[in-house]
């Protein structure tokens, strides 16, 4: 038995302890690092005329303490709690605007009611009637201010989400180089795991988890990696890359496409991804706000806009002014003839000039909703044009408009929730199967209503046959603070403004309790994950100390050994 082998044995092992608890120390504070152990086992026995005498101890390979189901658990929570904190930045400062009682639209709606009030009670007054003109323009800037509010987050929204998008194929290219750096690893020391790169490389995951909410796949010791609806980002050794670019069917969106590939010309082929599912992350956090927040409160805006100028304007256009002359419109909106002109919609990329086959208008502000829809034709399978499908967005139901009598691709006209859509005969060019329109009935209006009327003695606010001096008309005007006027006639103006920040405050307390949460879930799973993985100081102190102790004895060993061996050599 050579106990000096032994005893080198027992030296690299305890040097391999005190190398990696001093690694383990030294990487302590380092986000993602897995402590790392010195594996050993016995280097077996062999027999003797006594027995099996040990032949020491050897070293394995030196792991990491890793939980992959505790990690994925961790990258997860992170992932949802990015996108909590995402969607919190951008409603906190929409619930603070909405929710003030001093400025904003709901002030400025009490103060333009209390204003008609009191010309209906002394019509014939010119200071009320200049304070009525005066509200009325305050109250119309209110609204466009919110609205102008709302488009700068949008706008805002869209360079953040093209920043991410960036940062996402940062990521991806990142991970992407680990995989090879780890595989070439493996296949140079195929017993051993590069333990630190593949540290570097869940830590990359985690970060990117952060981004975008992203599954990974493991595959030959690659990860793989998708997002969305299973698309991938990361296949192999190959990246598809993110874009982010204006939408198909709303060029003020900015949204997340994914390259599949170039052309020999170089042009790029993308697809645009389903936003409803892509969650997780600051990315989705962004996205979901807009979503369901951001395009609702101005569709919403935009309703109260339609039905406040519709019921003020038909009341008013009822009356007579100071002259005797019948009331025209009060509100009016900038860019278009009337209301009915004002509806959004937007043809899809492929052709511009379709934008003249399609026409939407507002029949009857009092139906609308604050619901989006898309117009597309319907062929048969054999191609034969049958007319229009409506699709409403947000509930996916489907109207269908029959082809009309004459030749394609005329269509009779729908009414549907309060719009008109007209359908052009024979347009050029001619519709096709992926042609569509997107319709945004209520997007733009709170952006546009103005006072029309500038003289305060053009006020109609007298019953006609009455003399100046009657209000009759002014106190319907005033009324309409309270009449159901909106929503097929469920709610007021001030309720529809009302329900507007209701929603926003009921979503911002959601997100406030969901962050708490989801704050304490993380913390939870962190100290379970770090139970496993994280270095405890106190712990490797001890160990430092115990290979320290086996050193020495080693030492001493090949020390005995060498004695034993000149004993020999002194023999004579």
């Amino acid at each position: 038995m050579n106990l000096a082998k032994m005893g080198l044995g027992a030296l690299n092992a305890a040097q391999y302890k005190l190398k990696t608890a001093a690694h383990n120390v030294n990487n302590a504070a380092v986000e993602g690092y897995n402590r790392q152990t010195v594996l050993t086992q016995s280097a077996g026995a062999q027999p003797m005329g006594g027995g099996y005498v040990g032949r020491g101890v050897e070293t394995v390979t030196v792991a990491r303490s890793y939980d992959s189901f505790l990690f994925k658990q961790l990258t997860s929570a992170l992932g949802y709690g990015a996108a909590l904190k995402s969607y919190a930045n951008e409603i906190s400062q929409l619930d603070t605007l909405v929710a003030d009682r001093s400025v904003g639209v709901s002030p400025a709606l009490e103060r333009f009611f209390a204003s008609v009030n009191a010309v209906a009670s002394e019509p014939a007054d010119p200071a009320a009637r200049e304070e009525m003109l005066g509200q009325a323009n305050n109250l119309a800037t209110q609204i466009r201010e919110t609205n102008s509010y709302l488009d700068r987050q949008r706008n805002n929204i869209n360079a953040q989400v093209t920043t991410v998008v960036e940062q996402i194929n940062s990521y991806v290219e990142r991970i992407n180089d680990a995989n090879q750096q780890i595989v070439k690893a493996r296949a140079s020391a195929s017993q051993h795991e590069p333990n630190d790169l593949l540290d570097q490389r869940d830590q990359l995951v985690k970060e990117l988890q952060q981004l975008v909410g992203v599954t990974v796949f493991e595959q030959d010791g690659n990860f793989n990696l998708a997002i969305g609806n299973g698309n991938l980002v990361l296949g192999g050794d190959t990246v598809f890359p993110l874009e982010a670019t204006p939408s198909e069917s709303d060029p003020q969106r900015i949204v997340v496409s994914l390259v599949m590939r170039e052309d020999s010309a170089g042009n790029k082929l993308s697809i645009e991804l389903d936003e409803s599912r892509l969650r997780g992350g600051q990315l989705g956090g962004l996205i979901q706000y807009r979503q369901e927040v951001l395009d609702d409160v101005q569709n919403n805006l935009g309703r109260m806009a339609a039905g406040l100028a519709a019921a003020f304007n038909e009341v008013h256009s009822s009356g007579l002014d100071l002259h005797g002359a019948e009331g025209g419109d009060f509100f009016s909106f900038k860019g278009v003839n009337g209301l009915e002109e004002a509806a959004r919609h937007i043809p899809s990329v492929h052709d511009i000039a379709l934008d003249n086959a399609v026409t939407v208008t507002i029949a009857n502000a009092n139906q609308l909703t604050a619901e989006d829809y898309r117009v597309t034709p319907r062929f048969t399978g054999a191609g034969v044009f049958e007319g229009y499908d409506i699709t409403n967005l947000t509930t996916k139901v489907v109207t269908q408009v029959p082809a009309g009598a004459t030749e394609y691709p005329a269509a009779s006209d729908q009414d549907l929730d309060g719009l008109r859509f007209t359908f052009e005969p024979n347009p050029t060019p001619l519709p096709r199967p992926n042609d569509f329109w997107t319709v945004q009935p209520t997007r733009n209006l709170a952006g546009a209503i103005q006072v029309e009327i500038t003289d305060p003695a053009k006020i109609a606010a007298a019953a006609p046959g009455t003399g100046e001096s009657n209000g009759d008309v002014g106190l319907k005007l005033a009324q309409l603070q309270y009449d159901k006027t909106m929503g097929g006639g469920t709610m007021s103006v001030t309720e529809a403004f009302s329900q507007i920040v209701n929603r926003i405050g009921v979503a911002s307390q959601q997100n406030k309790t969901a962050m708490k949460a989801q704050d304490s879930l993380i913390e939870q799973t962190y100290a379970a994950q770090q139970q496993v993985s994280g270095v405890n100081l106190n712990e490797e102190y001890i160990n430092i100390e115990q290979a320290l102790e086996q050193y020495r004895a080693a030492s001493r060993m090949v020390e005995v050994a060498g004695t034993m061996f000149d004993t020999l050599l002194n023999m004579r």
